[in-house]
């Protein structure tokens, strides 16, 4: 089994451990610039490639994982019993945290709602479980006449666009908290790839165009946190590297998917975004 098999379903298991991938190679792709992963040759930026072509990091060079008929039931059954335990550790850690969080989550919509006009949250639809879409809820951060529904204009350090509540509650990421909302009604999990604008842009194109099976990012529900947020990846997409390195990491996560992978997950994510405060 490989990754660039569009066939494969990651939510039945049988995904060896990755290794990581790092590089990137040209491979033969006709009028576009397509490549490919290789252990030993370096990743190049966007400047790296002549103006007009496109790029594309495939998902591959893992190699391929045979398992007899007994081994492949155990794993399948060992995976079912992790995503029962996720989903209700979704739904008990969703509630507790609404419950626990609500004094913090009534005082700042207080405050969004009288310190500037607009609604107290913002709505925006984004890519979940299949492709299918949902709608995300956040709280507002951004005066509501520059909000930006298609998300194609991402945020950047220092955006005018944020008021100054704003800044406070994306500092502390504390305006991706009514994503609880979201897990308790089956959109999201508290941990997986985070869900993605249709359409998002990754060093200037599509994302499906710059890495050959994004899609499959998708074979998860989306995460208020993820493996590659736990890891520093987050920010504009606007870099190559940076760009296929979170889908990358959402693959491996994918692949190598246990309970204790979310704990783990969740506590470098308090620690990282919530104690450090790494959002702007």
């Amino acid at each position: 089994m490989r990754l660039t098999d569009p066939n494969h379903d990651f939510s039945e298991g049988g995904a060896e451990s990755s290794f990581g991938l790092y590089d990137l190679t040209p491979t033969d792709g006709g009028s576009s610039s397509r490549y490919t992963h290789a252990f030993s040759v370096r990743m190049m930026s966007t400047s790296s490639f002549p103006a007009g072509q496109s790029l594309a990091a495939t998902l591959s060079g893992y190699g391929d994982a045979a398992l007899d008929d007994g081994a492949s039931e155990a794993a399948g059954n060992w995976r079912a019993l992790h995503f029962a335990a996720k989903r209700a550790v979704d739904i008990v850690g969703a509630a507790l945290g609404l419950v626990l969080l609500s004094p913090l989550l009534i005082a700042v919509a207080a405050i969004i709602r009288f310190t500037s006009t607009g609604p107290v949250f913002f709505r925006q639809e984004r890519t979940g479980l299949d492709n299918k879409p949902f709608e995300i809820l956040k709280f507002r951060s951004m005066y509501s006449d520059r909000c930006d529904l298609s998300g194609v204009a991402q945020t950047t350090a220092c955006d005018p666009r944020i008021t100054p509540i704003g800044r406070i509650i994306r500092k502390t990421n504390i305006d991706e908290l009514p994503q609880l909302i979201n897990v308790l009604r089956g959109d999201m999990s508290l941990v997986g790839p985070r869900p993605h604008v249709p359409g998002m842009l990754a060093a200037g194109v599509p994302y499906e165009d710059l890495v050959v099976g994004y899609e499959r990012r998708h074979a998860m529900r989306p995460g208020i946190t993820g493996l590659a947020q736990a890891n520093g990846l987050r920010g504009p997409t606007t870099e190559v590297e940076p760009a296929v390195m979170r889908v990358v990491r959402d693959i491996e996560y994918i692949r190598d998917f246990s309970i204790w992978l979310d704990i783990r997950i969740l506590y470098q994510t308090f620690v990282r975004e919530i104690v450090r405060g790494n959002g702007f």
